[in-house]
C-alpha cells in the first residue's frame, strides 16, 4: 500500500476538482520502475500486483488517496487559453520520501471536469515516449518528472491515427504546478488563492526562503534561477521540449510534459521537431527566450504582492527578469566547460564553444556523437588530422593546457558528463510501432536499460550509439492527444 500525504488538496477549494479515474476493462501491467519505486519507500511487489494494477489502472482508489484535477490557464503558443487544468490526468495524492513530497499522477485516467471534450485517456505510443525519455532525463542528472508505471488498459482510444491501443503511465513529481497554475487565479483576480499558492510552493520546493522579505520576490528570483538553469542542461544536450507552454512550465524547476520532445541527431540552432508548433516558436535556439518569456508571465501574476506600489513592483518584477540572460549563460557556460572537460575558467570559454557548435552545423555532424568523439583518439573522426575540426581541436588542446595528460584529465571528466546513448528517435518510433502493431515491449525494455545508464562505453558500437541512416531520420514528433 502507499501512505499518501495530500497537502495540495487542503489548499482554497479554487485550484482543483476532485475527481475520481474512470475504470478501464483489462488493465494488464506493461512495467514497473523498481529503482524509483525504492526510492520512494513503495513495494514494488505490490505495484505489479492485482491490487497495485488496480490503482495504478484508476479501477481503484486506495485508501488514503484523495484525487483531484488541477486547475490551471496558460499561453499556449503565446494565444492566452483562460481555462485548461488536468484534461486527461488526475493527481491521486502525495508521497513523502526523505523529506522531500512527490506527487503520483496518472496521466490518461479519463476524463475530468477540465478535458474539454477530449476523451482524457492516453494511448501507448506517447506514454511509451514520457516513461522512456522521463528516465533518459533522470539518469542524465536533468531535474525532470519520473515515470513509476505504465499500464496497458485493454481497451482503444480513437486518434488521427485510427483505434489506438490505450494506456496510463503514473507519473511522479516534486509537483505539478506550474506558471500556468498562478495564470489561472491572476486572472480570476483570486488573490487568496495566490498567496495560498505562494506559500505552498515556498513551503514545498523552496523552503528557505521562508524567511524572506518579500515571499512574492523571493519565489520569483528562485523560479528564475531554477528555470535557467533547467534549460541551459537542456541545451547541453541537444534536448528540444517542443511544447514550452506556460501551462508546462514546472515552478519547481523540472522538466514536465513530454509530448513532441526530442534529442536532435545532426547539429542545428533552429532544429525544430513538433508538429504542432508551425511558427518554430520553441526551436532549439529559441528555448532560453521562450523560458524568459514565461517567467514575465509568473512576474504579472505576482506582481499584487511584490509591493503596494504597482510602479515599483514592476520595477522590482523587470529587474529580476532582465537578470535572466546573465543567469543563463552562467549555467549554460558551466554545462559546456564540463562538456569539454575544462577545470578551471577562462573568459574565452563560452566563444571556444560555439565555434565548436558553429562548425558541427557547418559539417552536419551528429551532437551527441561528436562531443563522444572528442573523448578519443580515433584516425576516422573530424578532429583527427586532416579532418574538418582539426584546427579547433588544435585550440582546444592548448586550452587545456597543451600536455598528454591534461588531455587525459579532461577526457576523464567529460566521460561523466557527455552520454554515449541518448533516445535517438528512429528507435523510439521503432518500439512504439512494435508495441502497436505486435503488443511488443522487448525493444523499448532494450532501449529503457540502455538510456538509462547513458555514459556507460559499453554502448559503443551498439544501435544505440549510432547516428540515424539517412532513410531513418525522424523529422516530426507528435503530441500524444
Amino acid at each position: 500500500m502507499i501512505a499518501f500525504d495530500n497537502s495540495y488538496a487542503q489548499l482554497p477549494a479554487a485550484l482543483f476538482e476532485r475527481t475520481r479515474p474512470t475504470p478501464v476493462k483489462a488493465p494488464t501491467l506493461i512495467t514497473v520502475n523498481t529503482e524509483l519505486a525504492l526510492s520512494l519507500g513503495l513495494d514494488a511487489k505490490w505495484l505489479a500486483s492485482d491490487e497495485g494494477i488496480a490503482m495504478l489502472s484508476g479501477n481503484e482508489v486506495v485508501e488514503g488517496s484523495d484525487p483531484l484535477a488541477m486547475a490551471y490557464a496558460g499561453h499556449q503558443f503565446g494565444q492566452w487559453v483562460p481555462q485548461l487544468g488536468d484534461g486527461r490526468a488526475v493527481l491521486l495524492g502525495e508521497i513523502v520520501a526523505e523529506n522531500q513530497r512527490y506527487d503520483l499522477q496518472l496521466k490518461g485516467a479519463g476524463r475530468t471536469p477540465f478535458s474539454r471534450g477530449g476523451d482524457g485517456r492516453n494511448w501507448v505510443g506517447p506514454v511509451l515516449r514520457e516513461y522512456l525519455v522521463s528516465e533518459a532525463m533522470a539518469s542524465l542528472g536533468v531535474p525532470t518528472t519520473r515515470a513509476l508505471a505504465a499500464v496497458s488498459t485493454g481497451e482503444y482510444v480513437l486518434r488521427e491515427q485510427g483505434p489506438m491501443p490505450g494506456a496510463i503511465v503514473a507519473r511522479v513529481a516534486r509537483s505539478h504546478i506550474r506558471v500556468g497554475t498562478f495564470q489561472y487565479f491572476a486572472a480570476r483576480n483570486n488573490s487568496d488563492a495566490l498567496q495560498g499558492l505562494i506559500h505552498h510552493v515556498i513551503e514545498r520546493h523552496y523552503p528557505h526562503l521562508s524567511d524572506a522579505d518579500n515571499s512574492a520576490t523571493a519565489l520569483l528570483e528562485a523560479v528564475i534561477n531554477a528555470q535557467a538553469s533547467l534549460v541551459a542542461h537542456w541545451q547541453s544536450l541537444g534536448f528540444i521540449h517542443g511544447v514550452m507552454n506556460t501551462d508546462n512550465c514546472s515552478v519547481s524547476g523540472d522538466t514536465i510534459d513530454y509530448g513532441p520532445c526530442a534529442f536532435m541527431d545532426t547539429y542545428s540552432a533552429d532544429k525544430l521537431f513538433s508538429s504542432i508548433d508551425m511558427g518554430a516558436r520553441y526551436a532549439y535556439q529559441n528555448q532560453p527566450r521562450m523560458a524568459q518569456w514565461n517567467l514575465v508571465n509568473l512576474a504579472q501574476c505576482l506582481l499584487p504582492f511584490i509591493d503596494e506600489e504597482p510602479e515599483r513592483s514592476v520595477e522590482i518584477a523587470q529587474a529580476a527578469i532582465n537578470r535572466f540572460d546573465e543567469i543563463f549563460i552562467t549555467h549554460y557556460t558551466r554545462r559546456m566547460r564540463m562538456k569539454l572537460g575544462l577545470s578551471d575558467e577562462q573568459d574565452n570559454d563560452l566563444e571556444l564553444a560555439s565555434q565548436l557548435l558553429q562548425l558541427m552545423e557547418t559539417h552536419q555532424l551528429d551532437f551527441t556523437i561528436s562531443f563522444t568523439q572528442l573523448t578519443t583518439d580515433e584516425a576516422n573522426t573530424p578532429f583527427a588530422p586532416g579532418g574538418p575540426l582539426h584546427e579547433w581541436f588544435c585550440s582546444w588542446q592548448e586550452r587545456l593546457g597543451g600536455g598528454a595528460e591534461s588531455l587525459m584529465a579532461a577526457r576523464e571528466l567529460m566521460k561523466d558528463v557527455n552520454p554515449v546513448v541518448i533516445p535517438r528517435n528512429h528507435l523510439v518510433e521503432e518500439f512504439i510501432d512494435s508495441a502497436v502493431r505486435d503488443g511488443d515491449y522487448a525493444k523499448f525494455n532494450d532501449m529503457l536499460a540502455a538510456v538509462t545508464s547513458p555514459f556507460k562505453d559499453d554502448h559503443l558500437g551498439t544501435q544505440y550509439a549510432q547516428a540515424p541512416k539517412p532513410e531513418e531520420l525522424v523529422t516530426q514528433t507528435f503530441c500524444g492527444t
